[in-house]
């Protein structure tokens, strides 16, 4: 009989606790990979969601969430600054490209976005959209691939935007709570809003940034939503991309924390996320540690039982002629198949894993998993498990290699 034949058949033998090893396996790995593929699309999708604009105006405030705000249309916005801003920005010698930006109403929970069309041949080059045209009055949209997948929206479809960053619900009981003034305040914006209609001119093709989860339109929406007078316009922040970086320093010197303005390096403000996220991931790097050692005593503890029930069957091995070598490596070979197909369990779930999750991540985050992704620390965590699988095998065959084959049949 031949080595994989025979270690196949003692592995079967004790099904239901080579079964409980190869989950054990199984599991670690399927944590880690998952681990791994989410960290790194956080990295990727954090380093290329505000392309080339180094630099954010904004209102004074939290510099991390005027930028997420920005960019990756999470939380809220800082406040609102002068438009008179925009033109300062878009007469700085420094600057290459400045656009303006208004948001704070939602349609059905996708942030509805006020950007002058050149962002998008700035950021995105000549990108062409999957459908329809751009923009050009007050009005007219272009929606992102997952906001008109999601919804089903197609090219000339209307509809009314509402206030807010989410869709509200249950404005009964919040009705119930609050003074006449503000309920008859808050009716006011509802009918401004609901009177107000959106036709959707084209479609965005998938850009796999924060931008395929909005809506965007022209700048002056919200002023007309409100029917602001030309000296109540304001905007929420201004987008640059400078001509050099010298030139966004002097122009961050000059902006920020005057008049309640700020100005924010992009690229910092997304390295301090990055960093809370590394802070989180040295935590379950602990937690994916114990697992692993947990594996690795469902491995010894396994090949401890099978030492255990097949003591005279070594024996008997021996006593046939089978040298030492032999009976080592049939426990050795034993740990590694367990491992093996918990190894291969473990990275088919773990991508699995990646494939469910990814529509959550990217609703919530605008960041994008790429659960088909092989990594360089793919190979490691294949290396590490059979590495783990070996050295739990090695106690248990180095006690059968030692033994006198008569002292076998001793019980």
């Amino acid at each position: 009989m031949s080595l994989f034949r025979l270690t196949l058949r003692n592995v079967l033998h004790r099904r239901f606790l080579s079964l409980l090893t190869v989950c054990a396996v199984a599991i670690t790995v399927a944590f880690i990979v998952l681990l791994t593929l989410s960290k790194e699309s956080v990295e990727q999708g954090a380093k290329k969601g505000y392309g080339p604009f180094d630099l954010v105006i904004g209102a004074a405030g939290s510099e991390t969430q005027l930028v997420l705000n920005t960019f990756y249309h999470i939380g809220a916005p800082t406040g609102n600054i002068p438009l008179a801003v925009l033109d300062q920005a878009k007469q700085d010698k420094s600057v290459d490209q400045a656009f303006a930006m208004t948001t704070g109403d939602n349609f059905k929970g996708f942030p509805i976005v006020g950007m002058d069309s050149g962002y998008f041949f700035t950021r995105y080059g000549d990108s062409k959209l999957q459908e329809g045209i751009m923009y050009t009055r007050t009005g007219e949209t272009i929606v992102g691939a997952y906001v008109a997948e999601s919804l089903g929206l197609k090219v000339g479809d209307t509809f009314s935007g509402a206030h807010g960053l989410v869709q509200e619900e249950g404005h009964e009981s919040g009705e119930a709570e609050h003074g006449e003034n503000h309920v008859a305040g808050e009716h006011d914006e509802e009918h401004a809003h609901e009177s107000f209609h959106y036709t959707v001119a084209g479609i965005l093709p998938e850009l796999h940034t924060p931008d395929d989860r909005a809506v965007f339109t022209t700048v002056d929406y919200a002023w007309a939503v409100h029917e602001l007078a030309p000296e109540e316009r304001e905007i929420t922040a201004v987008l640059v991309k400078p001509a050099s970086l010298l030139g966004a320093h002097d122009l961050k010197q000059t902006l920020d924390g005057s008049n309640g303005v700020q100005a924010a390096y992009t690229s910092k403000a997304v390295s301090d996320v990055l960093n809370a996220v590394d802070q989180g991931s040295r935590l379950l790097s602990v937690l994916t540690a114990i697992c692993v050692l947990l594996a690795g005593i469902a491995i010894l503890l396994s090949l401890i039982a099978a030492v255990g029930e097949r003591t005279k069957d070594v024996g008997l091995l021996r006593l046939l002629g089978k040298s030492r070598a032999y009976v080592w490596l049939t426990l050795t070979s034993e740990g590694l198949l367990v491992t093996a197909a918990g190894l291969i369990f473990g990275l088919l779930l773990g991508h699995l894993g990646a494939y469910l999750l990814k529509d959550a991540l990217f609703a919530q985050a605008g960041i994008q998993i790429e659960p088909y992704h092989w990594t360089p620390e793919h190979w490691l965590i294949v290396a590490g498990a059979l590495s783990i699988g070996l050295l739990s095998s090695l106690g248990p065959a180095f006690r059968m290699y030692r033994m006198h084959p008569l002292a076998l049949f001793k019980s």
